[in-house]
């Protein structure tokens, strides 16, 4: 599964660096997912948002219901 995580991950960075964003991946423990977000999206006042309303519902979506997403600062 963390194969399946680290490359949707790797998707998604493509949508954060379009906004001038980037993540990275702190750790992967079963089905948490440790995220630390920089750039634009470090500092944006939504980032709590990216992560649960977008990063978090797209790996539940595509890879397993039960993953949560947890930001590290």
């Amino acid at each position: 599964m963390e194969a399946k995580i680290r490359a949707k991950l790797e998707e998604l960075r493509n949508l954060l660096k379009a906004d001038g964003g980037d993540m990275d991946i702190v750790s992967i423990a079963g089905s948490q997912v440790s995220l630390r977000l920089k750039g634009a999206c470090g500092c944006c006042p939504h980032a709590a948002l990216t992560l649960k309303h977008g990063i978090e519902q797209a790996l539940r979506e595509e890879v397993d219901p039960a993953i949560t997403v947890v930001q590290v600062k």
